[in-house]
């Protein structure tokens, strides 16, 4: 039994369950009985905290860490020590280690890994801007939340561990990411924190460590002595200028490495937004090799996230020796290494021709039975593969034509004819591609749709204008909700909708029609939210003050603070001119007709009306008026001509 399950700490923090262990400390799921929250409880083991030294400096050093915050690091909440017990209380995660999501994911596609070591950079040029380098960047110390976003963990803790320490098998887990100066015993900085992230996104590239071996001193000596194969020999899809990027944080040479987080973020986001862009490097610029160096063959152990690697690792040229030595020892080296090598040959010749004969005797040609589509049980018992040949599974593979466990390709290929091979490598399905739908609640559209695609489902993402939506609960360009919903099983080709906040909906007021007297309508804006903007007078028969229009009209909706503008009366026109007479002769017909109606009209109204006697020659028609104007004369209803009158002339 656990000693610290259910064991108050401070009064405050309650031990509930064990949840990891590392190499210097245990860490348990805890209660926070004064914030009422969950958190990560780490303690010292007990071995390390009877040293009052490293008690002293673990602490101080967790104090330091404790001042970071960033989105891409664990938040260290106190540091503490209650009795004899030293510990320090963190976020709890809810997520997996990276080194967990590679095992369950297998190699990453370079999209998602740019986006993961781009986040942990990220977190490593903010630890490093205040001076605390991590010293042990690991995939087991990366953190992948259900949202997609990472942080890094453990910071303080690793740069506390002696540099000196002998590399035991114990020290295997950490000694594939470390840094030639960690290896040599050198000063390490921010730079060696490069180098071991450089692995990660190696690791996460090609889905295999760069150097690998038997023990920890072998993995170290290779990280001192040889190179790793370039990534796109192992993964030809990933782009060029990526794989620079992550050799040249890998470079051996540290004044050839990144001298900066910030500087390498910079080369990631330049790749992100133009894959094609040209680095001012190249391979060769970031290795140390000397060109007549022939390379060499370095036995590695298994490993259960890599392929065993048939490929040379190319050496570094040893350090320069006393050239006495070298000269003395040369001729002993060809010797013994002509003798291992003709040793070498022969043990071949005699293991292929020995086992070769016994798996097939008689050296006849026998045809491959074809198992493709059938499980390895059904393809073990056909009679064309009993005692014959071997069905051994070479891997595991995601398929949308095969159910799990069928046989989707094997080597050698069926209906083929061998003499030397019984053994058939078969890879087994796993099944159709399929992903669980995360939580993407307040994730940045562009991040959600980046995640989505990096699953390679070839899904349909919705998340145009016509799925945006008002939110006062999410910023602008932030998700509101998914369909499917968190914890759906996305399979290749589905659809997936993003409903994306166009932010708060801006406070609108419906006009009203404003009456009554201007003087009145302030308080009423006021209430409504509005403000006053320009008035203008026109003469009118209301009273002065009185509202005549406004603008906007009446029905429209406008922002809150919008400034309205009135119209309103000044009152009648007191200003009434003098009215005035003007006399208008009219000719009279001489066609014979005894009287006429003449008839004088002002703007289409009669103003003057008369029948006379057409004897007469003429008459006249005396009109009153103000200004001037036009009279248009009608002879029994007929229009004759038109006249120009003027009222002030008297």
């Amino acid at each position: 039994m656990d000693p610290y399950i259910g064991k108050m700490l401070d009064d405050r923090y309650e031990i509930l369950e064990r949840i990891g262990t590392g190499g210097m400390a245990v860490v348990y799921k805890a209660k926070c009985h004064r914030l009422n929250r969950l958190v990560a409880v780490k303690i010292l083991k007990s071995d390390l905290a009877q040293d009052a030294d490293f008690r002293r400096r673990f602490h101080a050093e967790s104090k330091a860490v404790a001042m970071l915050s960033h989105p891409n690091i664990v938040s260290v909440y106190d540091v503490s020590q209650s009795g004899e017990t030293e510990y320090i209380v963190m976020e709890l995660i809810d997520g997996i280690t990276l080194k967990q999501y590679m095992e369950r994911r297998g190699q990453l596609n370079w999209r998602e890994s740019l986006h993961f070591i781009t986040q942990i950079m990220k977190g490593l040029s903010h630890a490093h801007s205040r001076g605390i380098v991590h010293r042990d960047i690991k995939p087991q110390n990366i953190m992948v939340l259900r949202d997609g976003s990472v942080k890094v963990a453990d910071f303080g803790i690793a740069c506390l561990e002696n540099s000196a320490q002998t590399l035991t098998q114990e020290a295997l887990g950490s000694v594939h990411y470390i840094s030639p100066e960690q290896a040599r015993g050198d000063r390490t900085d921010a730079r060696s924190d490069i180098y071991s992230a450089g692995v990660v996104f190696y690791e996460m590239l090609t889905g295999r460590l760069p150097f690998e071996g038997d023990s920890a001193v072998s993995v170290a000596i290779q990280h001192l002595s040889s190179i790793p194969l370039p990534p796109r020999e192992i993964n030809p899809d990933i782009p060029p200028q990526l794989e620079l990027i992550c050799l040249k944080a890998m470079a051996p040479d540290i004044e050839k490495r990144y001298q900066s987080a910030e500087a390498m973020i910079s080369d990631l986001e330049t790749f992100r937004k133009n894959p094609e862009v040209n680095l001012d490097y190249s391979i060769a610029d970031l290795q140390d090799m000397d060109a007549d160096e022939p390379t060499r063959h370095i036995p590695t152990a298994s490993h259960h996230r890599s392929t065993p690697s048939r490929e040379p690792v190319r050496r570094r040229p040893e350090p320069e020796y006393e050239e006495e030595e070298r000269r003395g020892s040369k001729k002993t080296g060809f010797i013994i290494g002509g003798g291992i090598v003709a040793a070498a040959v022969l043990i071949f010749l005699l293991f292929h021709f020995i086992f070769g004969s016994f798996q097939n005797p008689s050296n006849k040609e026998l045809v491959v039975p074809n198992v493709v589509g059938m499980t390895i049980e059904d393809a073990e018992n056909l009679e064309e593969v009993k005692g014959v040949f071997t069905i051994k599974q070479a891997g595991t593979e995601f398929s949308s034509d095969y159910e799990a466990g069928q046989i989707i390709r094997q080597d050698p290929e069926g209906d083929t004819t061998t003499k030397t091979k019984t053994t058939i490598n078969v890879w087994v399905s796993a099944g159709e591609v399929t992903s669980e739908m995360i939580d993407m609640t307040n994730m940045d559209v562009r991040e959600a749709r980046d995640w989505l695609e990096n699953l390679e489902l070839d899904l349909n993402i919705r998340d145009g204008e016509e799925y945006q939506e008002y939110s006062d609960d999410y910023e602008e360009g932030r998700v509101i909700r998914t369909d499917p919903v968190k914890g759906t099983v996305l399979k290749k080709g589905d659809t997936v909708t993003l409903y994306v906040s166009k932010g708060k909906k801006e406070e609108t007021v419906m006009l009203i029609t404003f009456r009554g007297n201007i003087d009145d309508v302030s308080k009423t804006l006021d209430e409504m939210g509005l403000s006053m903007g320009n008035v203008t007078e026109e003469t009118s028969d209301e009273p002065a003050g009185t509202i005549l229009s406004q603008s906007p009209a009446a029905g429209t909706e406008v922002p809150a603070g919008t400034k309205i503008n009135f119209v309103v009366s000044k009152g009648p026109d007191t200003s009434t001119p003098t009215e005035g007479t003007d006399i208008v002769t009219v000719a009279l017909p001489s066609d014979g007709r005894t009287t006429v109606k003449v008839t004088l009209k002002m703007n289409g109204s009669t103003v003057w009306e008369k029948t006379v006697n057409c004897s007469d020659g003429s008459c006249s028609a005396e009109l009153k008026g103000t200004g001037s104007g036009t009279v248009d004369i009608y002879i029994d209803d007929v229009y004759t001509e038109s006249r120009q009158v003027n009222f002030d002339n008297g």
